[in-house]
C-alpha cells in the first residue's frame, strides 16, 4: 500500500493526468525519456533546496525566521513528492536523492561555512543565490512544451519559488543594512 504522506507527515497531492493521454502515461518507446530526465533534475533541485533550507534554519537565531525556513524545507519536500508522482505517471523512476554536484553548484555547501561562522547575512546570501538557480531551472523547464497537467504543477511550484526567492532576498537585504549600520561607529 502506498503511503500518501511525505517525510514530514504532510499529505502528498497526486497530480492527475488527463483522462486520455496514453502517449504520456505508458510509453514503451521511451518517448518521455527527456521529460522524465528534466523532471528528475527538478526533483534533485528541490531535494537540494529542502536540505539547504533545513540547514539554514538551524543556523538562524530568530525563531520566526527559523520556522519560516523549516516551512520552506517542507514545501520543497512537497514539491519533490508531486514531481515524483508525475515521473511515475510517465512510466519513469523518480529521483530519490539530491545531487552532490547540484549541491556544490548551487552553493549549499557554502551554507555550512556561514552556519559555522554564525553569519546570518551569509546564510541569507547563500539561500538567495541558490534560489536564483532554482528560478532559472524552472524558467528553462517552463519554456519547453509540457502536457497541461505537468505545466500546471511546474508553474505553481515556480510561482512559489519566486515568492520564496523574494522573501529570502528581503531578509538578505535587511541583514546587510543592519550589518552596515552597526559597522559604522558614530551613526
Amino acid at each position: 500500500m502506498m503511503n500518501n504522506m511525505n517525510e514530514f507527515g504532510m499529505p502528498i497531492s497526486t497530480p492527475q493526468p488527463p483522462e486520455f493521454a496514453p502517449e504520456l502515461i505508458r510509453d514503451p518507446l521511451n518517448q518521455n525519456e527527456d521529460l522524465i530526465s528534466t523532471l528528475n533534475g527538478m526533483i534533485e533541485t528541490c531535494r537540494d533546496g529542502q536540505e539547504g533550507f533545513k540547514q539554514a534554519a538551524e543556523g538562524i537565531n530568530d525563531p520566526e525566521i527559523k520556522k519560516e525556513f523549516y516551512q520552506y524545507s517542507q514545501q520543497r519536500a512537497s514539491f519533490v513528492g508531486d514531481l515524483q508522482d508525475i515521473v511515475r505517471t510517465l512510466g519513469g523512476d523518480p529521483e530519490n536523492a539530491g545531487s552532490l554536484s547540484g549541491s556544490l553548484h548551487r552553493g549549499w555547501m557554502n551554507l555550512k561555512a556561514a552556519i559555522t561562522g554564525n553569519d546570518e547575512a551569509a546564510i541569507y546570501n547563500e539561500c538567495e543565490r541558490s534560489e536564483d538557480v532554482a528560478k532559472a531551472e524552472y524558467q528553462n523547464v517552463l519554456e519547453q512544451e509540457l502536457p497541461a497537467y505537468i505545466q500546471q504543477t511546474v508553474q505553481s511550484q515556480y510561482s512559489t519559488i519566486l515568492s520564496t526567492h523574494d522573501r529570502v532576498k528581503e531578509l538578505r537585504d535587511h541583514a546587510a543594512r543592519e550589518r552596515s549600520s552597526t559597522a559604522r561607529p558614530g551613526f
